[in-house]
């Protein structure tokens, strides 16, 4: 399941779940809408992760978990702490970043 971020609290879902993926997006950006049907099928795919999406222009301490300096970025968090990242428009890539942390 994907959740989306109503208030800039992302560290509690990364502090309170072992693995979290988020997609860091905006309204305005095509690609984010593109992955975000992809993103939510990763997420039936893996329903022992928390899959978070966030709103990168509304939550400026939620963006600052990971290094957002492109839209769409997705992030993995594990055990609380930050793991990986990939900025990408490409199923292929975002799949291999939640199958790197799912095969450790």
């Amino acid at each position: 399941m994907v959740q989306e971020l109503e208030q800039d609290n992302l560290t509690q879902f990364v502090s309170d779940n072992e693995t979290v993926v988020v997609q860091y997006s905006a309204t305005w950006c095509g690609n984010c809408r593109i992955m975000k049907p992809k993103f939510k099928k990763l997420a039936t795919e893996n329903e022992n992760i928390t899959f978070i999406i966030a709103d990168a222009e509304k939550f400026p301490e939620s963006r600052k978990l990971a290094t957002v300096d492109n839209l769409p970025t997705f992030a993995i968090f594990k055990k609380g702490e930050f793991v990986n990242q990939v900025q990408t428009n490409k199923f292929d890539v975002l799949k291999d970043l939640v199958n790197e942390v799912t095969s450790n």
